[in-house]
């Protein structure tokens, strides 16, 4: 959150910053990677957070049990040129300068303040990934919490988007949400599993995402024509086996 805020009110602080150590490793960039992840794990730094996440593998963030950053480097590259960088922050800031409040609170707190034209976007830790010895997530939530939330959100009429879990092959991972038609589930490919490119496997992996039925009659939408649309657009989408799962 911290790093949002330094690229909405700070922009040119931010550039600087990225820009020094960007400069700074070449020559040693797998030590200096290195380095950089120590300190920010002392002092957490927005800016050494950037560097991180544009030199990280698949700019996927990990944490380790002690809530450190952990994610290796992506050595076969130095991250985003700083000029290309600089560009993103100051389109971001200009974007959202002014139009945006940040806060980082407990999810269930945020139901009260959305209004009868607002859509709530919910992406909150993958069930499948935030548990385990390799855990994607400094933490999880917790699920009958999670669906009591949404069944709050269901009564209120509020239109929601969640991004929850999915599959790899045929496994799927995660226990299914209990709402039958007042959510519909499409599954949104997402790419080979490098995982299982590295096991020797040929698998794909799907995403789950979810639309509340409120969405789909403020939109005039129906599940048959989203489908549609998003075939239109080149997602590879296909309808989530529902009636199986719940």
């Amino acid at each position: 959150m911290e790093l949002w805020r330094e690229i909405i009110e700070r922009p040119y602080t931010v550039i600087e910053g990225y820009r020094r150590l960007w400069t700074e490793q070449i020559g040693r960039e797998k030590e200096f990677y290195h380095l950089v992840r120590d300190d920010f794990n002392r002092t957490g730094d927005p800016i050494k957070l950037l560097y991180l996440l544009a030199r990280c593998v698949k700019a996927a963030v990990r944490y380790n049990s002690r809530g450190e950053f952990n994610q290796s480097a992506d050595n076969r590259r130095k991250g985003r040129h700083p000029d290309r960088m600089a560009a993103d922050i100051l389109a971001a800031s200009w974007l959202l300068r002014g139009r945006v409040r940040l806060t980082s609170v407990d999810y269930a707190e945020v139901v009260d303040e959305i209004g009868e034209n607002d859509v709530l976007y919910l992406d909150p830790p993958y069930q499948g990934v935030s548990a385990g010895t390799d855990p994607r997530y400094y933490g999880g939530v917790d699920f009958e919490r999670f669906v009591s939330y949404l069944e709050s959100l269901i009564e209120r009429g509020v239109a929601f988007i969640l991004s929850y879990d999915g599959r790899r092959g045929q496994a799927v991972y995660g226990n299914p949400l209990p709402f039958g038609d007042e959510l519909y589930g499409i599954e949104v490919e997402s790419g080979r599993s490098a995982q299982a490119t590295l096991l020797g496997r040929n698998e794909v992996t799907y995403e789950s995402l979810y639309l509340s039925r409120a969405l789909l009659e403020r939109i005039g939408l129906s599940p048959g024509e989203l489908a549609h649309g998003f075939w239109a657009g080149g997602f590879a989408q296909l309808p989530l086996p529902m009636a199986d799962r719940l």
